[in-house]
């Protein structure tokens, strides 16, 4: 069994990995964290950003550093939780790619690799409402999903 954890760094995210992981343990699953970053994001920051001190011309350094950063962030989530699951004993890797989140996901869950696809209910937004990105896919989605809250 292979199961595919969307991971996007919220606390959400993390707690459907943990959820992943009690479920390989019991079926001797491999698990898949998956990141997808959209550089799309680190530009609307950076423009923001920008607006926001009064200097367009600092938007291309703001949008380098701000993706950068980005970058750290999730391989620094995506890396603890693999450190985790493997001390649970849980055959586990992780996989970033950049691009559209929605297409890069439908991409892989529909890849035909993977039994079971694990996400968060919510985004790093945090809103009381379901994950807008869950909306998007979870009708596309192949595989079962499981949504943990």
């Amino acid at each position: 069994m292979r199961i595919l954890v969307l991971v996007d760094g919220s606390k959400w995210s993390q707690k459907a990995a943990l959820y992943a992981f009690s479920v390989a343990k019991r079926k001797n699953a491999k698990v898949v964290l998956y990141s997808v970053l959209d550089r799309r994001e680190a530009k609307a920051l950076a423009f923001h950003l920008s607006m926001r001190s009064e200097n367009l011309e600092n938007i291309r350094r703001f949008e380098e550093t701000i993706w950068k950063d980005m970058k750290k962030s999730v391989k620094e989530v995506l890396t603890t939780l693999l450190e985790l699951g493997r001390r649970e004993g849980i055959n586990c890797s992780f996989k970033i790619v950049e691009g559209s989140a929605k297409d890069k996901i439908l991409e892989e869950v529909n890849s035909g690799k993977y039994d079971l696809v694990v996400m968060g209910a919510y985004g790093k937004s945090g809103k009381t409402r379901i994950g807008s990105l869950l909306e998007e896919v979870v009708g596309l989605i192949e595989p079962p999903v499981m949504i943990v809250r």
